[in-house]
């Protein structure tokens, strides 16, 4: 399901594969995600979750195959496409301030100054964080410096958002918070988003599709509809029997079942996801 004031154009993956030297690490590798559209990406440890998401970013080439934003061809870093890494702490820059960590990949953007400084308020008002722009990152806490490097991801203005496993390295409770944050994020802003993640819970929790890859090389070995409807609730969404049945379709691929046998039984309407 997407969302009305969705914007941007489709991103489609066709035929990537992925090698370093001789070791293969993604194959025929075929995926579409549509403007406003939550895709979360799971799969085995080492399947190459990462290195799609840096193909789908541009910060790595295709051995072959394409990725395309719209009829663009993304074999770099585009304005439209924007990246949080998973540690928030490697990647925000201690001796700048919130603001100035937020604003300062603008800078090769060539955006004047005002505008940096404006669009950093305006991110830095979107994740919870109004008026902090003037301490540092280690005067936040853990969950508020996951916060400013999303901001920083806005401050872009991409309509893809592309996200790393972006909240492993935080507490549990501020890790609800983050995920619904994002849920609220794209709802307002319109916005796609792709989350590799290694949690599966926070995968059917997020996603309005989750893509599970495997083999080796990996390839996508399916794509789950997420049927839970557009509100979602912490405690609610994942105590609904179809959540667990969900959990279990992409947990049960994840170790090798085959997905036609690992579908759950049908549903009180008489369709399959």
């Amino acid at each position: 399901m997407t969302v009305e004031n969705a914007r941007g154009l489709p991103l489609t993956v066709a035929g990537l594969h992925k090698s370093y030297g001789r070791l293969d690490v993604l194959r025929d590798l075929n995926l579409r995600v549509d403007p406003g559209e939550f895709v979360c990406i799971v799969g085995p440890s080492g399947a190459g979750k990462t290195t799609l998401l840096r193909c789908l970013s541009g910060l790595m080439p295709a051995s072959s195959g394409t990725v395309r934003y719209g009829d663009t061809l993304v074999d770099c870093p585009q304005q439209d496409i924007a990246v949080v890494f998973q540690d928030y702490r490697g990647s925000l820059l201690p001796w700048m301030s919130v603001r100035d960590n937020v604003a300062f990949p603008l800078q090769g953007a060539g955006v004047r100054k005002a505008e940096r400084r404006e669009r950093a308020e305006r991110s830095l008002a979107a994740v919870g964080l109004p008026g902090v722009g003037d301490k540092f990152p280690w005067q936040l806490s853990g969950g508020m410096q996951q916060r400013v490097a999303i901001a920083r991801g806005l401050a872009y203005d991409a309509p893809v958002l592309l996200m790393d496993e972006p909240f492993g390295s935080v507490d549990a409770q501020a890790r609800f918070e983050l995920e619904d944050l994002a849920l609220d994020l794209r709802r307002q802003l319109g916005i796609s988003i792709i989350v590799v993640t290694h949690d599966i819970d926070e995968a059917v929790y997020l996603g309005d599709r989750v893509v599970v890859l495997g083999g080796s090389p990996a390839t996508v070995i399916d794509t789950i509809a997420v049927d839970l409807g557009a509100e979602r609730d912490q405690i609610a969404t994942r105590a609904l029997p179809r959540f667990a049945d969900l959990r279990t379709r992409v947990l049960t691929e994840i170790r090798g079942g085959r997905p036609e046998t690992a579908r759950p039984p049908r549903n009180p309407i008489g369709t399959v996801a």
